[in-house]
C-alpha cells in the first residue's frame, strides 16, 4: 500500500512540475509610453482588450498583469489625462479631457512583443 501512495504522490509531483514548465506566461503589461495623439501600451503577449466611451471619456479593459500608472499628454495642444488602474483580475485605462474623446487601438506584434496603440481625437 505504502509503494502505490509513494508512486502516486511522486506521479502527482512529477504532473505538476510539467504542467509548469508548459504553461503560457501570463500576459503583463511592461510599459506605457506617451505617443502622438495618443498611447503606446507594451505587453509580453497578445492582449485581449474591450474597449468604450462613456459619457465622453475613453476607456480600455485588458486582462493583464500590471502596475497602476497615471499620466498626462497632449491632443491637439491641450492636456488630456490618463489613468491605468487595476479592477480585479483587469487594468483599465481611462482617458478623459475637457472635451469629449474617440479612441481606436490597434495591437500589432514587434520584436517578439505586442504593442497596443491608442490613438485619441476629440468628437
Amino acid at each position: 500500500m505504502r509503494v502505490i501512495g509513494s508512486l502516486a504522490l511522486f506521479g502527482f509531483l512529477i504532473g505538476l512540475m510539467i504542467g509548469r514548465l508548459l504553461q503560457p506566461d501570463p500576459l503583463r503589461l511592461a510599459s506605457v509610453e506617451v505617443a502622438e495623439q495618443g498611447l503606446q501600451l507594451w505587453f509580453n503577449v497578445e492582449p485581449k482588450v474591450r474597449a468604450g466611451h462613456i459619457e465622453g471619456a475613453f476607456f480600455l479593459r485588458v486582462e493583464s498583469l500590471g502596475r497602476e500608472q497615471q499620466g498626462q499628454l497632449r491632443l491637439q495642444g491641450k492636456v488630456v489625462n490618463w489613468r491605468l488602474r487595476r479592477e480585479g483580475r483587469d487594468l483599465l485605462l481611462r482617458v478623459v479631457a475637457v472635451r469629449p474623446l474617440r479612441g481606436e487601438w490597434h495591437a500589432e506584434e514587434l520584436d517578439g512583443r505586442w504593442r497596443l496603440r491608442v490613438s485619441l481625437v476629440y468628437e
